[in-house]
């Protein structure tokens, strides 16, 4: 597996932990966003995306993050005590949507996030820096639409297998 691409979007607000949101394209063929880049108490790493965990309320059957203490969707007070003890090990209020599954491939991406972070740190020293725009779909920076005149690019469409 190839990290093709790799862009870095530098958070600007000092005082805060998250120092930049990533987004990383493998083998040319599958992005993940959201990535962080977080300053911690022995310097930074990389988080990987992630969501927050959920149930269900009793009353109205929506989904609640596990903290929370009424209902989004009908205002019913929630149970108590549905979050996990943060002293146990299992005491996640999030959960990882991608990640690495050994250390040695979480080590590759952390190591080519963070050199590419210090670059984009340098970048943004420049006059007239502009930050790159992480939700551009790699295809389109590296392939641009064709202009007036030009056919477009031949469209694969994939039959779902019965």
């Amino acid at each position: 597996m190839e990290i093709t691409d790799v862009r870095i979007r530098l958070i600007e607000d000092k005082t805060e932990r998250l120092r930049a949101f990533c987004t990383m394209t493998l083998d040319r063929e599958f992005v993940v966003r959201d990535i962080k880049i977080i300053d911690g108490a022995k310097g930074l790493f990389v988080a990987m995306p992630s969501r927050k965990l959920a149930d269900h309320c009793l009353k109205c059957h929506s989904k609640n993050h596990l903290r929370a203490k009424f209902c989004n969707e009908c205002g019913a007070r929630l149970p108590g005590k549905r979050a996990p003890d943060p002293a146990e090990a299992s005491g996640k209020l999030h959960v990882d949507v991608a990640h690495p599954i050994n250390s040695e491939c979480r080590a590759r991406f952390q190591k080519v996030l963070l050199d590419a972070f210090h670059t984009e740190v340098e970048k943004a020293k420049t006059p007239g820096y502009v930050p790159p725009d992480l939700h551009e779909p790699e295809e389109e920076a590296h392939h641009p639409k064709p202009g007036p005149g030009q056919p477009p690019a031949a469209e694969v469409s994939v039959e779902p297998q019965t």
